[in-house]
């Protein structure tokens, strides 16, 4: 009797070590995905930061003619990206399924698509000094963002074409190739920004135009070392990926379509609340629309590390999917969102600590009004970089399984149903003003987030048998 009072509890003890075992091994995978993509995110970010550093001394009106420049483009080229996005979990899926002519298959499909995406695309950077002047920017401040606009705008299909490719080399658990690009192209921008903005080593002087020219060689340069790795390495050769690639897959085109568009549009929506938000903040103040940019600067870098990790999570699910692994599913979702919630909570700690050295990082000063305004921002940001995290992660699990259309209505009424109009009446209904904006976004982030999860826990239950 006591033999068996003892055996009793080995049972549950070995089941807990077979989950744990699991639940190790899942998120050893995770992260193997996770810090290359989340390195290429931090090294775009990286690229970005250099070219507003050699633009800035051209003046302050060139960085804010840049700053409008980057405006229209983004609002273009995320469109484009959120569809081409969708590479990855079709790819994933055919790999959890071991099913490679379904793998060439979505990558064949996601090049065209970027093609036939791109030409339309184009159009808005190309009127972007007809569309800023029509939102009333200062007629000098658009003409200089359109020669920005004219040497960004060519890069348009090769940056979609490499975000396909990158789709595909996650979903074959290699993305290490994607960051040693990109890690080879942040020295090969800078080096281009600074001969073609001013001039130097005999190369001729372009302006801003030379500035988007450079970012422009950069994506046809990460293109060109993408499609050499995907034809010529290992483990992507045996895919075959470019044989018969002239032959257009309407029908799989057309689930890229119904699987990538939701993702563009909630990423406008996600973005377009952003730049809401920096038009109320500049109702209120030139004060209140600098500490909010650089709160959002900070935001935007801690943002990229569970944005790779949501990426992560749609591979990791999608393989879930694609071998009918109900278990691995939930144990792939849940283990990268807590991965993310992890990150961001010892991040936001970090932030609030370190919240009034950051601001004088920025402004030299943390006594004066926009240092303290900044502060606060990133005090009161505390609840929205968590909440962040979580939803992107959440988000990318969700796409594992090509569900993208809700999570669109989920973005519509949280982002913009309770968000916005929280920020706008926060701010100057109930007179919070900045503070206000920021407590409007933290809870139309923290509504998407609950949402997102909520999805994901049923889906979890119920998608596979």
């Amino acid at each position: 009797m006591a033999f068996i009072e003892k055996s009793e509890p080995a049972a549950p003890r070995a089941a807990e070590a077979v989950s744990g075992n699991q639940l190790a091994a899942e998120l050893a995978e995770t992260l193997k995905l996770a810090v290359p993509l989340a390195l290429t995110q931090l090294g775009q970010i990286a690229m970005m930061t250099t070219d507003i550093a050699f633009i800035g001394r051209l003046g302050s009106d060139t960085v804010a003619a840049a700053a409008l420049a980057h405006t229209v483009f983004f609002v273009s080229f995320t469109f484009g990206m959120g569809l081409v996005s969708a590479v990855s979990p079709l790819a994933a899926q055919a790999f959890g399924a071991r099913d490679p002519r379904m793998m060439r298959r979505a990558l064949r499909v996601g090049l065209w698509a970027a093609l036939f995406m791109a030409l339309p695309l184009m159009a808005l950077p190309f009127h972007g000094e007809a569309i800023l002047l029509a939102l009333g920017q200062a007629p000098a401040a658009a003409h200089l963002a359109q020669q920005y606009l004219f040497g960004l705008v060519w890069g348009i299909l090769p940056a979609l074409w490499f975000i396909a490719l990158r789709g595909f080399m996650s979903a074959v658990n290699r993305p290490e190739p994607v960051l040693w690009i990109t890690l080879a192209a942040i020295p090969a921008n800078a080096l281009l920004v600074y001969l073609l903005l001013y001039g130097k080593w005999g190369a001729p002087e372009f302006g801003l135009f030379g500035a988007g020219l450079a970012t422009t060689l950069v994506n046809l340069g990460t293109f060109v070392a993408g499609v050499w790795f995907t034809a010529r390495r290992q483990p992507f050769r045996k895919y075959h990926v470019f044989s018969r690639i002239w032959r257009i897959d309407w029908p799989l085109m057309g689930k890229l379509v119904a699987v990538g568009a939701p993702i563009s549009l909630a990423f406008l929506l996600e973005y377009g609340m952003f730049g809401a938000a920096g038009l109320l903040m500049g109702l209120i103040s030139t004060t209140a629309l600098a500490a909010h940019q650089i709160a959002l600067q900070i935001a935007a870098i801690l943002f990229m590390v569970p944005f790779g990790v949501g990426m992560a999570a749609t591979v990791r699910v999608g393989h879930a999917v694609g071998r009918c692994d109900p278990a691995g599913l939930r144990r792939a979702g849940y283990v990268a969102v807590a991965l993310s919630g992890a990150f961001m909570s010892i991040m936001t700690l970090a932030v609030i600590m370190a919240r009034f050295e950051i601001a004088a990082i920025f402004l030299g000063e943390a006594t004066d009004t926009t240092a303290r305004l900044t502060a606060t921002l990133l005090l009161i940001g505390a609840t929205f970089f968590i909440a962040d995290g979580v939803q992107t992660t959440t988000a990318g699990a969700l796409r594992g399984m090509n569900d993208t259309q809700l999570p669109l209505l989920f973005a519509t009424i949280s982002y913009w149903l309770v968000g916005f109009v929280s920020a706008y009446a926060l701010a100057f209904r109930a007179g919070y003003g900045a503070a206000g904006v920021w407590i409007g976004l933290s809870l139309g982030t923290a509504v998407y987030a609950t949402l997102l999860i909520l999805r994901f826990r049923l889906l979890a239950r119920t998608l596979l048998p």
